[in-house]
């Protein structure tokens, strides 16, 4: 499926406020966008590979990426869904290692990439950017060890009134008036997010759904009751 290329400026993005490009002026803008592409993906398609080598970052302006690893047995473990602001790539970019997780959208989804040697030069001269760049690493290594805990040690039901929680702050900027949100990811993946087979994920949706804590319709899932969620999933 062909890629379609589209235009973007740093400076007038929707989102710049989201990213951590948000402190940039000038000359830093101008070196970030002097050979970047920005381009559309359908629904489904895959940004990069697990096992491939990182060229540059991707930064999401619109639409939802979802990060996974493929298990020895081919089973996917979905690590994040990300949202528009957020950065993908980097890590890997500069440890100058290939990539240890596959990223594929989750709907049409609009993206910018920006060449590596552009990136390293106005990181250099930036500051600013390096201390926002080891803050987010930290702290995805940290949320990277809650997440294995959580795994290894919680119960099925926890995990997934914390995945619920977790995707409904992704999901948040779709926020109905009234607060809640809809979460629109097919049982797999959100099975594949929670660690456990489709089957079992159906069945606590509907529980959930008897305890008046969702609402679905469809693939669609409308968090209703965010106190009692993160009671069930034991977070007080």
């Amino acid at each position: 499926m062909r890629l379609k290329r589209i235009e973007m400026s740093c400076d007038q993005c929707a989102v710049n406020g989201l990213s951590m490009f948000n402190h940039l002026c000038g000359s830093s803008i101008e070196g970030l966008e002097k050979n970047k592409s920005c381009t559309l993906y359908k629904k489904n398609q895959v940004v990069f590979h697990e096992g491939t080598r990182p060229l540059g970052i991707f930064c999401i302006n619109a639409g939802k990426v979802k990060v996974y690893k493929t298990g020895a047995e081919g089973k996917d473990q979905i690590i994040q869904i990300l949202s528009p602001g957020d950065m993908m790539g980097y890590r890997s970019m500069l440890s100058e290692e290939p990539y240890p997780v596959s990223a594929e959208t989750l709907e049409d989804t609009s993206i910018c990439f920006i060449p590596k040697s552009d990136f390293l030069e106005v990181l250099k001269v930036d500051s600013e950017l390096t201390n926002r760049i080891l803050k987010s690493m930290s702290k995805e290594l940290g949320a990277m060890a809650d997440s294995i805990t959580t795994l290894a040690q919680k119960p099925v039901r926890e995990r997934l009134a914390g995945a619920l929680l977790m995707l409904k702050d992704t999901y948040g900027m779709d926020a109905h008036d009234n607060g809640e949100v809809e979460i629109n990811l097919t049982r797999e993946d959100l099975a594949n997010i929670v660690g456990t087979a489709t089957e079992t994920l159906i069945r606590l949706l509907h529980d959930f759904k008897e305890e008046k804590l969702i609402q679905t319709q469809g693939r669609k899932i409308r968090v209703l009751d965010s106190q009692k969620l993160m009671r069930v999933a034991n977070l007080y």
